[in-house]
């Protein structure tokens, strides 16, 4: 069984770590033949909104996944932003209502290499990672720009389609023969459409940050080891 760790921490706390996620997901997004894509900016690593959850190998710490939760502010656009606001400039007007009071974010930059495809790393449990941080801390409402193999994923997480922007949600991004889907969690403290098993995980961890569980993937079982505190001592 493979072991792994998903490890939360601030991005400016760790640069090092931000040059290994940025890395790591460059060599992914090349196997596809995306080399322009907003998650390769590494203006997020100095960005102090910006967290970030890596997957490493329990054996080794050889870089297995990760991603980025990222909080809207005046100093750093959302990444869906970009990427959306070349063809539709509304997703600006969309984030400033959400942000208007509370706090607004996107799950981004999610990845995982191919060693561990099929456990569900990169899709599932670092979803769920994200928006524990997320109710953590107190963000209202959660974007993500999902390709057409998370947008499931997504749904039972609690995301739903943005269908206000774009062609009924959908884009062709980052390539114009692929397509992404504006996704939005319209209420990460209640979680209404997420299923069942998927508040329950996310209800366990805002008690208990830090665990290790057996977790099944499509391909078989994984032992992770959570640290979702953002607690520097326990890290």
């Amino acid at each position: 069984m493979i072991s792994v760790t998903f490890r939360a921490f601030r991005a400016t706390d760790e640069p090092e770590s931000c040059a290994r996620f940025i890395e790591g997901h460059r060599k992914v997004l090349e196997i596809y033949g995306i080399t322009m894509i907003t998650s390769n900016k590494a203006l997020w690593t100095s960005h102090p909104n910006t967290y970030v959850v890596l997957v490493e190998s329990k054996a080794d710490g050889r870089l297995f996944g990760g991603a980025r939760l990222q909080i809207a502010d005046n100093e750093l656009m959302l990444p869906i932003e970009e990427a959306v606001g070349k063809v539709d400039a509304k997703i600006h007007e969309v984030i400033r209502q959400h942000s208007e009071g509370q706090m607004t974010a996107e799950l981004c930059g999610l990845w995982n290499s191919r060693e561990v495809a099929g456990y569900g790393i990169g899709s599932a449990y670092l979803t769920k990672a994200i928006i524990v941080l997320a109710r953590k801390l107190k963000v209202k409402s959660l974007f993500a720009l999902c390709a057409p193999a998370t947008v499931r994923m997504g749904g039972r997480a609690g995301f739903v389609i943005e269908r206000s922007l774009g062609n009924d949600g959908f884009f062709n991004y980052p390539k114009l023969d692929l397509v992404a889907t504006a996704m939005v969690i319209r209420d990460v403290n209640e979680l209404s459409h997420a299923t069942e098993d998927n508040q329950l995980f996310i209800k366990e961890f805002d008690k208990t940050p830090i665990q290790s569980r057996v977790e099944k993937g499509p391909k078989g079982e994984l032992m992770v080891e959570y640290n979702l505190s953002l607690d520097k001592e326990h890290s």
